[in-house]
């Protein structure tokens, strides 16, 4: 009776495992997307079967439970390994050191002859606009950050940032447009300390709140088009969730990006890379011979774990900072802001 239960074990999460194997677009029903979030957790319950094993000396199925254990976890690392560029140079993107940078680059009015070649940016879900403000700005000062991408914001938020000080911060910025019928949450919102050459309020259409975006001119004659973006969750809705975090990967593919411009998207992705719709908005291949990056993965040294704020352990991977080839990412990390149920995440770019 013992071994049909542990071997029932296995089963069941060898298939668990496996559905995040799914083509992209495929795992999204109910309750598939939280089912495949969990995936990097299934190793306690496999690892408490396997010690069962053990101590019943059933050496057979401990080590089958072992091994869907180990492959519960190792994805992340699988796919860092292969999403690395392997001809390097301008088009890779690996990390370049984790000290923190205390100094800004440049000042906020720009010439040609003064155009940053780095950037510290800065997301997060601001949970229904209930963020602590203060703490954002205080944020924004103590780690000198360039772009500030906000999601799930309302005026109240807004108004009380400018009462924090935003505005001598960064002063420039740009919302997506508040629309009830597809916000989710609130609507999208970037903040920049530089002068953008260009904004939008929605440059990508997806089923959920507006992509607000800014060009920003960069060293070297180079662009970053940044933006702030929030797909669905899934229970808002499967397919819509799905359909907005593949639909992001048009940014990377516009024709301003090319192979010399960068594309930047910062936000609450709903997704990790365990899940088949992300690993396709990382992986795909497009007329530059890639999408996007993702900024912790590239680092190497860990995820970072942003939801729920509250619990240390087990936490996921929902906040992402995404950057098309042609950039090096460092001082990745989560910080936390009080009132919301969101990690921000924060990252510095570097043009390679």
């Amino acid at each position: 009776m013992l071994v049909t239960v542990l071997y029932a074990v296995m089963l069941i999460g060898a298939i668990w495992v496996a559905i995040a194997n799914l083509p992209a677009g495929l795992e999204a029903w109910m309750p598939l997307p939280y089912m495949i979030a969990l995936i990097p957790f299934l190793w306690v319950p496999l690892g408490a079967a396997a010690l069962v094993a053990a101590v019943a000396h059933e050496w057979g199925v401990m080590c089958m439970l072992i091994a869907v254990a180990l492959a519960s976890t190792t994805r992340r690392s699988e796919y860092w390994s292969k999403s690395l560029n392997p001809r390097g140079g301008k088009g890779g993107s690996t990390a370049a050191g984790t000290s923190r940078e205390t100094t800004r680059e440049t000042p906020r009015e720009t010439s040609c002859e003064t155009r940053p070649s780095r950037l510290n940016l800065m997301t997060l879900n601001c949970r229904y606009g209930r963020a602590d403000a203060e703490r954002i700005v205080a944020e924004v000062r103590d780690r000198y950050i360039d772009v500030l991408a906000l999601q799930e914001v309302n005026d109240d938020l807004v108004a009380r940032l400018e009462t924090a000080g935003i505005q001598s911060l960064l002063p420039y910025r740009q919302s997506g447009e508040p629309k009830e019928s597809s916000d989710n949450g609130g609507y999208n919102m970037l903040f920049s300390a530089l002068e953008p050459a260009a904004a939008v309020a929605n440059v990508v259409a997806i089923p959920a709140a507006d992509v607000p975006a800014i060009t920003l001119r960069l060293a070297g004659d180079r662009t970053a088009t940044i933006a702030s973006a929030h797909p669905k969750s899934p229970m808002r809705g499967c397919h819509d969730w799905s359909a907005g975090i593949r639909g992001l990967g048009a940014l990377a593919e516009a024709k301003h990006i090319g192979d010399h411009n960068i594309a930047v998207v910062m936000g609450d992705l709903n997704s990790s890379t365990d899940h088949p719709s992300f690993r396709a908005l990382l992986g795909g291949r497009g007329r530059t011979g890639g999408r996007f990056r993702d900024a912790s993965l590239m680092q190497g040294t860990g995820p970072c774990l942003t939801f729920p704020s509250w619990l240390p352990w087990p936490r996921i991977e929902l906040d992402h900072i995404l950057a098309t080839p042609g950039v090096t990412f460092s001082n990745v990390a989560p910080v936390h802001v009080r009132n919301t149920d969101h990690l921000a995440l924060t990252g510095t770019i570097t043009l390679a």
